[in-house]
């Protein structure tokens, strides 16, 4: 039974590290295109939450206005009797 040489287990384990790495980077790539398609789908929900405050604000401004004839209307009313 013959043993590994110092050169072959040296080459085995450069291959093995080598491989490691591979593999970590390609770890790295999965990741990092998970967290892009999660930092896309906040940047379209903030999106939606923005269209909406905006809506929001929108009906408040004609809310607001309404109601402010309608108290201009009645002071008016109030002052002629």
């Amino acid at each position: 039974m013959v043993g590994l040489t110092i050169e072959q287990a040296t080459l085995a384990i450069i291959i093995g590290t080598l491989a490691a790495v591979v593999f970590a980077l390609r770890v790295l790539v999965y990741l990092e295109r998970r967290i892009a398609n999660i930092d896309q789908n906040i940047e379209r929900m903030v999106g939606k939450v923005a269209a909406e405050e905006l809506k929001i604000e929108r009906s408040q401004q004609r809310i607001v206005s309404a109601l402010g004839k309608r108290s201009s209307i009645r002071r008016t009313r109030r002052s002629k009797r």
